[in-house]
């Protein structure tokens, strides 16, 4: 059994923090079952462990948290859900490449929940969309912008962090960083391709699509 939870209001990111490390170190012990957590935040910049200093373009805009999750910076607000994920990878398969993978289809089935083509790109992290109605890149590609954000850490194969997708947040707000380090594509949201998603539509979508998305395969291909 999976323990779900969704808080109301903006949480305390160093509060958020403790609570997945504390929870993830009972998950291990055999003390606490796995555990979906529903937040939104007060407007913040993370930086994973692979942010440069250089992608922080605006560092006196919102407060800044170093985070122990993989990747870059990151912006989490009011109208971006954040999920927690606190599962025991060891039960399910030990191959981290596979548990992300099945995250990011997570994410891509839900978004289909709402009638959005989710894609990942190499080289790329997270979940994107194209935007035909955009002009087209330099390379005369169709634009494509980021939807969804993941970055995970195992302490004795559990995970903590997770994954973002943006529901309605003030994507001015992104501008402070580049996003993930990535410079050429923008950042999108349910609302900015023009649908009155709620987050409790959001939530709803997510655990209807947990369980045939988050059944281990082979990541052979």
């Amino acid at each position: 059994m999976i323990d779900w939870i969704a808080t109301d209001g903006l949480t305390d990111y160093a509060a958020a923090t403790a609570f997945m490390e504390t929870r993830a170190d009972a998950i291990a012990a055999g003390t606490a079952p796995e555990t979906i957590w529903f937040v939104e935040h007060p407007p913040l910049y993370t930086a994973g462990t692979s942010a440069k200093v250089k992608d922080l373009t605006d560092p006196d805009r919102f407060p800044v948290y170093t985070s122990k999750r993989g990747g870059q910076y990151t912006y989490h607000g009011p109208g971006q859900r954040v999920v927690y994920v606190m599962l025991n990878v060891a039960e399910r398969g030990r191959d981290v490449r596979c548990f992300v993978r099945d995250l990011e289809s997570w994410i891509i089935a839900t978004l289909a929940e709402f009638n959005v083509t989710g894609e990942i790109r190499n080289g790329r992290v997270g979940v994107w969309v194209q935007r035909p109605d955009k002009p087209r890149t330099a390379t005369a590609e169709i634009a494509e912008d980021k939807i969804a954000a993941l970055g995970i850490r195992l302490r004795k194969w559990v995970s903590f962090h997770g994954l973002s997708i943006n529901v309605d947040p003030d994507l001015s707000h992104f501008d402070g960083i580049v996003p993930c380090g990535i410079r050429d594509h923008g950042v999108t949201s349910l609302v900015d391709l023009g649908l009155p998603v709620t987050m409790t539509d959001l939530d709803l979508a997510l655990r209807r699509t947990f369980d045939a998305a988050m059944t281990r395969r082979s990541c052979a291909a």
